[in-house]
């Protein structure tokens, strides 16, 4: 099923059952989990995209360090 076509069903589902009658406030446990399950797709995703640039960062770091207690006696 395509990606795009899933939130309109969702929407449509959260109509139907408003209308019905059936609210259902408040958070449950599965709703947690998902949103916990992406904050980690996400920040695993970031880490990944953005690990290249903090490890070349990180060693430039470690030179200038280096560099500066090698220089002082």
């Amino acid at each position: 099923m395509n990606k795009i076509m899933i939130w309109p069903a969702l929407f449509l589902d959260w109509a139907r059952r408003k209308s019905l009658g059936r609210d259902e406030t408040g958070a449950s446990l599965v709703e947690y989990a998902l949103l916990l399950a992406l904050v980690a797709v996400v920040a695993v995703g970031a880490l990944v995209f953005l690990s290249h640039t903090v490890n070349n960062t990180l060693n430039h770091v470690g030179n200038v360090m280096q560099n500066s207690l090698n220089n002082n006696p």
